[in-house]
């Protein structure tokens, strides 16, 4: 194994919010740094100002954070890079990676892979305007991993601080296998530091993509973190507590998330909904996923939401990420 992996926390629409980042750094540890969801449709100057609340931590409980943005406006991913180092942050990323045809077919995310030329056109535009870090997060191209290719020669062009691949074409979304002969490809004529991403579930499956890609030290974690919170900290070995005080410590945790959530919505009913998103991979640490979603789903106020939960930790034991039901369910269900 590597030595001190340094490992990132992926940015999920709908997920990894402001809420769900600080309530998370505050009950683990493990990762270093947090990639924002994406923020689009920054047209005007005035608009950033607007968020002016989602701008004001470039750190949170002393984890960097790094805004990420999706645009294929050159001004505007300068306007938004400048904006950021104003308000304090170090870095900002570019997606070149989300795979759903709504943002692809617009040659956004992963759809503007196929087109090395126009990324190398934003770059030219951008990279000489700014001078705050600017990384990239992208997959081996949108309909076949060959576009990593030419990507990459374009990439090598620029100061890119780093850029991360997520091991899959777009049009896979998440099924099927990553193709880690494509991304060794990558490494192999990339001049940039470079962050894998993709199917880290588990300290086994961290330990085989980490025999395999020596070069790497770096690595991005999306869903294997919204399953079991502990797993960057499995990585790092920093884990003590048995079972049934993980159990106790995830109660304290979700239970935080939720307050922040009711607090935020003003005690509207959407602070469930927002929450029941995580709990569609939380579940999957526990003895019986499908009883425990099951569970949460159907509640509809805040009284049986509670309920439902008290009744989660009270009859199913938490497993964490090692008892593998995630994996198995994307195996089986090619997700």
């Amino acid at each position: 194994m590597n030595s001190k992996p340094l490992i990132y926390l992926a940015p999920f629409q709908g997920i990894t919010t402001y809420t769900y980042r600080e309530v998370y750094t505050k009950h683990f540890g493990g990762v270093d740094k947090l990639f924002t969801p994406f923020f689009t449709g920054i047209q005007k100057p005035n608009s950033l100002a607007k968020r002016a609340f989602e701008f004001n931590f470039p750190t949170q409980n002393k984890v960097e954070v790094i805004p990420q943005m999706l645009s294929k406006d050159a001004d505007e991913i300068t306007r938004f890079a400048n904006f950021c180092e104003k308000k304090g942050f170090k870095e900002v990323n570019w997606n070149l990676g989300c795979p759903y045809p709504r943002v692809a077919n617009k040659k956004r995310g992963s759809g503007m892979l196929p087109y090395p030329d126009m990324v190398g056109e934003i770059l030219n535009q951008v990279i000489p305007n700014i001078s705050i870090k600017f990384s990239i997060k992208c997959r081996l191209g949108y309909f076949s991993d060959d576009e990593i290719i030419a990507l990459m020669r374009v990439y090598n062009s620029f100061n890119i601080s780093e850029l991360t691949i997520h091991a899959r074409i777009g049009k896979q979304l998440y099924t099927g296998d990553v193709n880690i002969g494509a991304f060794k490809k990558a490494i192999a004529i990339s001049t940039i530091p470079m962050v894998y991403n993709g199917d880290i579930f588990t300290i086994d499956d961290f330990e085989k993509y980490n025999d395999g890609l020596f070069e790497i030290n770096n690595w991005m974690i999306g869903r294997g973190i919204l399953v079991d919170p502990f797993l960057p900290m499995r990585i790092k070995g920093q884990v003590d507590a048995n079972l049934v005080e993980q159990s106790e410590k995830v109660y304290k945790f979700i239970t935080d998330i939720y307050l922040a959530y009711r607090k935020k919505n003003n005690d509207k009913l959407q602070a469930i909904g927002a929450i029941k998103e995580l709990w569609g991979y939380l579940a999957y640490s526990f003895s019986d996923p499908h009883k425990v979603l099951n569970s949460i789903k159907k509640t509809s106020s805040f009284d049986k939401y509670e309920e439902a939960v008290a009744y989660v930790f009270k009859e199913f034991d938490w497993l964490g990420s090692e008892g593998r039901l995630y994996e198995k369910k994307s195996k089986s269900h090619n997700i």
